[in-house]
């Protein structure tokens, strides 16, 4: 061995040699040789939250008079370090570990001793100096650290969710108003119903997803609850009271979130439901997004052979055998993070149920998927709206040529002819290929001067009835 290359570090498990430049220590190697599961490292946001909850911890241990000012001072700058985006190449772990996050969290207290020795002008591994449970884990548990940080990563980007949320919302708006008098055939059971406007589909869509903004909203409450300061399982064993009242108003003013102390902390520690709920929501709206989705596919199809009410931006070749013919390819990836999604949140709701006595050891695989819903979600909405719905058509000829068409129109002629004589004209239309006018007019049940305004789709559309957008 090349003692120039290498440090010896000696934890409980046995010696091991650490790359001599690596900031990192023994437990996160040995985690990187034990859990190479997914080939992923762990999520930047997670990083910054675990650094802000140690910068945190830092800075109250100093202010209750715990931790030596020099010391402290250094794992501060170092978590500054990391908060601004530098070593984060020195967290080694897989994301699915075993250990409920221990792995998670002695790679983040390795990675800031390091720094902060050489802060200082000492050599890594010199743990005698700053030690990473010691000093830069005071007060803590990985219990408490890492359910926090994993809340504070979910609600920066719940944050990020809602905001691209208002821009689809808004997106749909404008579509709704650019489209408010365009009229079509609505559809039921895929069958002719009555007519629509195309800006009330688009309107309807933006009503959803302002739901699903409120419901998101909702969320981040359940997410600014932590249970830090209950170190192992809620009893607050070995953090000083004073740290355990200050740590989360610290730990708010370091993050800018406004974060919360749970009022059972064991309770805190111990359940996961909030998760569950959290991913329910984001569920939600990936099913609302799917099935506008799989609105827009339809109503897209063809061009000759299906709906044809809207044209979908052509944004890439659709095969590589028929020429010429393009895809509805937006849609289909949202669709595809949407069935994500649902997988996602049944292995968190299986690993929420998982949890036994005073912990639940499958937070890590909870967090990933967690983190996963929300980074494919936001993804997804992003290119929903730039390559897809800012640059929709309405396809209004063939839009309405299908409204005068279509044996729907009957239903607007049940208050003056009936439901049963109304069921006859639409049955012999049908057959017939005859417009349900021309069958009217032949058996003189409505005066001509009258079935025009009353065949008006337009007037169908009842006023208080129908969104904003209308005519």
């Amino acid at each position: 061995m090349n003692s120039e290359l290498y440090r010896i570090e000696e934890d409980s498990i046995g010696k091991i040699k650490i790359p001599k430049e690596a900031y990192y220590g023994s437990q996160s190697l040995r985690a990187k040789d034990n859990f190479n599961i997914t080939g992923q490292k762990l999520y930047s946001e997670l990083i910054i939250s675990m650094a802000e909850i140690k910068k945190a911890a830092a800075i109250t241990n100093m202010e209750i008079g715990d931790l030596n000012s020099k010391i402290g001072n250094a794992i501060v700058k170092a978590c500054d370090e990391i908060i601004l985006g530098k070593f984060h190449d020195q967290f080694i772990v897989d994301p699915i570990q075993g250990g409920a996050g221990t792995s998670t969290n002695m790679n983040t207290n390795e990675v800031i001793a390091n720094i902060a020795l050489e802060l200082i002008g000492e050599e890594k591994g010199n743990y005698k100096i700053i030690n990473p449970n010691d000093h830069v884990n005071m007060g803590q548990s990985t219990n408490d650290v890492y359910p926090s940080g994993g809340k504070m990563t979910v609600l920066k980007l719940i944050i990020k969710a809602i905001s691209k949320l208002e821009d689809l919302e808004s997106a749909l708006l404008k579509k709704s108003v650019e489209f408010s008098d365009v009229i079509k055939m609505g559809r039921t059971q895929l069958e002719d119903a009555v007519p629509i406007t195309l800006g009330q589909e688009f309107n309807a869509y933006s009503s959803a997803i302002k739901r699903d903004i409120r419901r998101f909203t909702l969320a981040m409450n359940e997410m600014q609850v932590l249970n830090l300061g209950g170190t192992a399982i809620g009893t607050g064993l070995n953090a000083d009271v004073n740290y355990v009242k200050n740590i989360v108003p610290n730990l708010s003013k370091i993050s800018g979130l406004n974060l919360t102390q749970a009022e059972d902390l064991i309770d805190n520690t111990q359940n996961l439901d909030s998760y569950v709920m959290v991913s329910g929501v984001i569920k939600s709206c990936a099913v609302s997004l799917s099935k506008i989705s799989n609105d827009l596919r339809l109503m897209n199809s063809g061009p000759r052979t299906g709906f044809g009410e809207i044209n979908l931006p052509p944004k890439q070749n659709g095969s590589s055998i028929m020429p010429g013919k393009v895809n509805p390819v937006i849609p289909e990836v949202v669709n595809q993070v949407a069935f994500n999604i649902v997988g996602n949140d049944v292995t968190i709701t299986m690993a929420a149920e998982a949890g036994q006595l005073e912990l639940n050891a499958f937070e890590p695989i909870l967090f990933y998927k967690l983190f996963d819903s929300l980074n494919t979600l936001i993804n997804g909405i992003t290119t929903f709206i730039d390559n897809c719905i800012v640059d929709i058509v309405a396809n209004r000829k063939e839009s309405r040529r299908l409204v005068d068409h279509s044996i729907g129109m009957i239903t607007a002629i049940n208050p003056y002819v009936g439901y049963d004589r109304a069921a006859k004209i639409a049955q012999e239309a049908l057959k017939t290929g005859k417009s349900i006018r021309e069958l009217i007019l032949r058996d003189e049940l409505i005066p001509e001067s009258e079935i025009d305004d009353i065949l008006d789709p337009f007037k169908m559309l009842k006023p208080g009835v129908i969104g904003k957008d209308s005519r």
